[in-house]
């Protein structure tokens, strides 16, 4: 009896940490290929951008519930996806019998999902310049070669990218992309930041000057790394993408008198010359 007691407390108490799912509308569209692509709505307030949400393998759309939840709070509208194999978008088979390799396996086909969402936030009047795609480990990469094939999507954020994931491909895709692009890696997985430094490096060569943001952390990676580090910066980035032009000081003509310029320098005395310190060449 005390077993099930114990039981049934621990349920009750984990139940909100299980059955935590990102709010809005559920909604589900098709891609060419014949998945059924389950995914939640949240429209954005006037002048807002709207993300489109990729997870992690063998993750799902709820992973961004944290996430979902401040933007919503600032605004933004977004459009959290179950990729193909994964959460409600199963009808054709599981992400675990997917190929790991091939350019032409399912997780290069993930991008048909990303267009299929694309294309119903498009007939809902929202421009591409508007969106911006939000990918977290498998889902970064997808996230880049999907922008490579819609360039005209206004932004994308990767979070902990690599250059290879089952053969999804983040360098050609990032040359070809010249839109707004944040990354975020943690220091402590030194090949993924690694890595994720060099996608850097590419995207600014891409995009060009102020158009590139690199957010570092401490440790954890994907969805953690949202959701413990990087969501303020995220968030602020979303609102201003673009670095702001930096202009020149202006020079202030001086208008008044120097109070000071009546008075000359006094040498220091033997004793305040023995406190200036020693400078090392």
């Amino acid at each position: 009896m005390k077993k099930h007691l114990v039981l049934g407390v621990l349920l009750f108490v984990l139940s909100p940490l299980v059955c935590a799912q990102v709010k809005g509308t559920a909604v589900s569209f098709s891609t060419p290929d014949g998945w059924n692509i389950s995914a939640v709505y949240q429209p954005a307030e006037t002048g807002k951008k709207t993300a489109v949400l990729l997870h992690d393998v063998g993750k799902t759309k709820n992973e961004f519930t944290t996430f979902s939840g401040k933007l919503a709070d600032n605004g933004f509208g977004y459009l959290a996806l179950d990729l193909r194999g994964h959460g409600q978008s199963v009808n054709r088979g599981s992400y675990e019998t997917f190929a790991k390799e091939g350019v032409d396996n399912d997780y290069n086909k993930m991008v048909r999902d990303v267009e299929a969402g694309v294309n119903f936030l498009q007939k809902k009047g929202i421009a591409d310049e508007d969106i911006v795609l939000v990918g977290a480990g498998m889902g970064a990469n997808v996230a880049a070669k999907a922008a490579s094939m819609v360039p005209s999507i206004g932004a994308i954020a990767l979070l902990t990218p690599v250059t290879n994931f089952r053969d999804v491909l983040s360098i050609p895709a990032l040359r070809v992309y010249k839109g707004k692009v944040f990354i975020a890696a943690a220091a402590d997985d030194k090949k993924t930041f690694l890595e994720a430094s060099l996608l850097r490096n590419v995207a600014f060569l891409s995009s060009g000057e102020g158009q590139v943001v690199f957010a570092t952390a401490y440790d954890q990676s994907g969805h953690d790394l949202l959701d413990r580090w990087v969501t303020p910066e995220l968030i602020q980035w979303l609102l201003t993408p673009q670095r702001p032009e930096i202009k020149p000081d202006v020079v202030l003509e001086q208008t008044q008198p120097d109070p000071y310029s009546a008075y000359e320098p006094v040498a220091p005395s033997a004793t305040e010359d023995a406190l200036v310190p020693s400078v090392l060449y």
